[in-house]
């Protein structure tokens, strides 16, 4: 029995030797492995240091993807396909089956046109002139091309203002409307405009009774690289914009842009707040505000429209922004709204994105209505 004992005890002994062994060729393998890996490694970097720095460019670019650039015109239909999708489809049902028109094809366009938001006045006025035509139109392709051809004469030609060229400075753009429209995202939108031609701008905080405006507006002046001027809530706005025309004056800005608290339209004494602070902006530099802009949200409709008409009695507006075009099928108000009172559009918002606020040209925007 105890030799038996002895040789169990020797083999265990021979056993424990041969794994300690292969542990230990196994540590010395992955050890290799792991070394000849780093080399692989280090030697990939070193030729990746090698290679040229265009040529590492051009393979980072290989593997991204890149759309295509889609341009201003297809931008804008996809952007204004509420409106684009109701106008041209209410079209070709009003017209299938005919060759020409008749009184109660006329009645069903108008209708189609007031629905859309162009109103009662412009839609009679462009069916008169559709009828003066109507000998000429007998496929829904050559209605639909005369009425392009009829919106695009209800916006006035005007005489877009260059920025690069600004003989008075600083050059002050007052910015109004009702709460909500998107007033503080559309004046950050138009100071990363001006950034990117090279002008120096200045933004008046002269909302002092939202909560949080100056704050927003604050961010929004800090993407766009543009200066501002606040005060703490409740100041005077009349104040605010008059320190701003002062602090632009002294920093040689060329172009302020005053931002003003959401006014109803039907509050009398907010509009004269608003008179207030146009007063103090021309009493410290004559012949400012050189524009006034009133920002108009599309999805409204018909209310826009009055409201243009009493912000424009009230203070004289010189151009128009139409925000949101992208999300209503209202987008024939912007027709209306030119034509009823005669005043340019300069930009219309068609997107969250700073390049949503585009220019507006009026060919294009009548293109991408049909």
């Amino acid at each position: 029995m105890p030799e038996n004992i002895i040789i169990y005890a020797s083999m265990i002994d021979v056993w424990g030797e041969l794994l300690v062994v292969l542990l230990l060729m196994l540590l010395l393998k992955i050890r290799i492995k792991n070394r000849k890996v780093k080399e692989v490694i280090i030697k990939k970097e070193k030729t990746e240091e090698e290679k040229p720095q265009e040529e590492k460019r051009y393979e980072y670019e290989k593997e991204i993807s890149h759309p295509e650039p889609v341009s201003i015109l297809k931008r804008l239909e996809e952007q204004l396909s509420k409106t684009r999708n109701a106008l041209s489809a209410g079209i070709e049902r009003v017209f299938k089956g005919k060759s020409g028109l008749d009184d109660d094809t006329l009645e069903e366009l108008e209708e189609l046109l007031i629905t859309s938001d162009v109103g009662v006045k412009t839609s009679t006025e462009l069916i008169q002139r559709i009828v003066k035509k109507s000998g000429s139109i007998s496929d829904v392709s050559k209605l639909k091309t005369a009425l392009k051809e009829e919106i695009f004469s209800f916006f006035p030609a005007s005489s877009p203002i260059d920025y690069n060229n600004i003989k008075n400075k600083p050059h002050v753009i007052m910015i109004i409307g009702v709460n909500g429209v998107g007033k503080t995202t559309t004046i950050g939108k138009i100071a990363a405009k001006f950034k990117d031609i090279g002008k120096k701008t200045l933004i008046g905080a002269c909302d002092t009774f939202r909560a949080a405006a100056a704050e927003q507006l604050t961010i929004w002046s800090e993407r766009a690289g543009a200066e501002i001027v606040r005060h703490k809530e409740n100041s005077d706005p009349a104040a605010v914009a008059f320190d701003s025309i002062d602090a632009a004056i002294a920093r040689g800005i060329d172009i302020v842009m005053i931002d003003t608290a959401g006014r109803l339209h039907t509050r009398v004494n907010l509009m004269e707040e608003l008179k207030k602070i146009k007063r103090s902006i021309s009493n410290k530099l004559q012949g400012a505000p050189h524009e006034i802009l009133l920002v108009l949200d599309a999805t409204t409709g018909q209310n826009a429209l009055s409201q243009a008409k009493m912000f424009h009695e009230a203070l004289g507006i010189t151009g128009i922004i139409v925000t949101k075009l992208d999300g209503t099928a209202k987008g024939g108000v912007v027709a209306a709204i030119c034509h009823t009172l005669n005043i340019p559009l300069k930009y219309i918002g068609i997107g969250e994105k700073i390049e949503d606020l585009q220019d507006f040209d009026a060919k294009q925007f009548v293109d991408a209505l049909f």
